[in-house]
């Protein structure tokens, strides 16, 4: 038994090597047989890896905005049916007191938070920031969000409740409002108020839901109502609740939906003038999402595979036809017929996997351009990186099985005689 092991393990390093000689001999023939493969995996692997790379940046975004959060607002998140915009517009927007109610009330929350937000330009000496997204909290805001500092700190409670001159910026508005500088205990400039810089928030980049702490500004609610008409229309007032530890968002959401509707004087069986979104509402669209990117990616992938392989059978049976003297001689010195198939089985999968590990060079490239140009995140994992192989060994055995069978039962003395 192991002795025929042996045998076979030589038959397979011998057909490698056979097969690479091969490879080298016939450089065009072997370009233009494996090129369907490198295309095929460059397909299907490019989107395993965005799809990956998508999930990981929702899956971060979702946290940013608190899994475990409930956000009470007039517009809802849920568009799984026609989007009723001109009923959530003439919604009231809630309010402060509602925050205090949900504060006295609610048994299940951890944290509460309002927030106000609008579109500032912020300044800084001589150098300024459009477009930048203002936050107007109170102090529940930095326990009920997820973020960490670059340096710094968050308001105190204290500042908040007397309303002081303090800020907290993303990483972004520091770097262009400042130049890499410290930042800190620094004034900035907003609806022409002074700010001074207490902490400045780590690098978040880019989202699903756009670039959420990188160019903002947070100050205390108190402090932003002295010199911001923060109850226009314009703004977007929510309440921000987090639950207890063990406390699920669904629970949460009943509880909350209870105070809400005390609140708002609403009888049973009237429609609510407010929404309550949390971040599970996204599971199942963005799972359809990236299920469709996926199915499209193997579609276009294995269209590519199916003419490569077709390729690979070709120049298969062409190599059976060039080496059938070889086959006779071997057959006839005592080869067995299984010698001959792991031989040309192995070649179509060295053929194979050499446009496999091509496609996945290609890949490699790829990301690396798109994260150097763009600045987006993408990672060709390991499980992606096995499945490419997987895919290549797979075609390989299926391109290559029918030659291999063909030159394994070719009878010796007509072979031989073969030219």
């Amino acid at each position: 038994m192991f002795k025929e092991l042996k045998i076979v393990i030589n038959q397979v390093t011998e057909s490698i090597l056979f097969a690479f000689g091969a490879l080298r001999g016939n450089k065009v023939r072997t370009l233009l047989s494996t090129l369907g493969i490198t295309i095929g995996i460059f397909s299907i692997i490019t989107v395993l890896a965005l799809v990956d790379s998508l999930e990981r940046s929702v899956k971060k975004s979702i946290d940013s905005l608190g899994k475990d959060a409930i956000i009470i607002d007039k517009w809802s998140w849920d568009f799984s049916g026609e989007y009723k915009w001109w009923k959530y517009a003439n919604r009231p927007s809630p309010s402060i007191y509602e925050l205090d109610a949900i504060k006295e009330k609610s048994t299940l929350a951890d944290a509460a938070c309002y927030v106000t937000s609008l579109n500032v330009n912020v300044e800084q000496g001589i150098n300024s920031a459009s477009g930048v997204t203002l936050n107007a909290v109170t102090y529940d805001y930095y326990h009920v969000k997820n973020f960490n500092f670059m340096e710094g700190r968050f308001f105190t409670e204290h500042e908040v409740k007397n309303g002081t001159a303090v800020a907290v910026i993303g990483y972004e508005l520091a770097q262009n409002l400042f130049g890499g500088k410290v930042a800190i205990e620094k004034e900035i400039t907003v609806k022409k108020k002074k700010y001074m810089v207490v902490g400045v928030i780590e690098k978040q980049g880019e989202s699903l839901f756009g670039n959420q702490f990188d160019n903002l500004v947070i100050v205390p609610l108190k402090c932003a109502a002295q010199h911001i008409r923060l109850n226009s229309n314009r703004n977007t007032a929510t309440i921000e609740v987090k639950a207890r530890a063990g406390v699920s968002p669904d629970r949460l959401e009943e509880e909350l939906r209870g105070i809400m509707r005390a609140q708002r004087k609403l009888r049973p069986g009237q429609e609510a003038n407010f929404a309550l979104n949390k971040t599970s509402l996204f599971d199942e669209p963005l799972k359809q999402t990236f299920k469709v990117i996926t199915i499209a990616g193997w579609v276009i992938g294995g269209f590519a595979m199916l003419v490569g392989a077709f390729g690979i059978a070709n120049i298969m049976f062409v190599s059976v036809k060039e080496r059938t003297n070889q086959i006779g001689i071997k057959k006839s010195l005592g080869a067995k017929n299984y010698f001959i198939l792991i031989e040309f089985l192995v070649e179509a999968i060295v053929l194979c996997l050499a446009g496999g590990v091509a496609g996945l060079l290609l890949v490699a490239g790829i990301t690396q351009l798109v994260q150097l140009a763009l600045g987006l995140e993408v990672v060709l994992s390991f499980s992606n990186i096995s499945i490419g192989f997987g895919t290549s060994v797979a075609v390989g055995v299926l391109a290559g099985l029918i030659p291999a069978v063909t030159a394994s039962r070719l009878d010796p003395v007509v072979a031989i005689r073969a030219k």
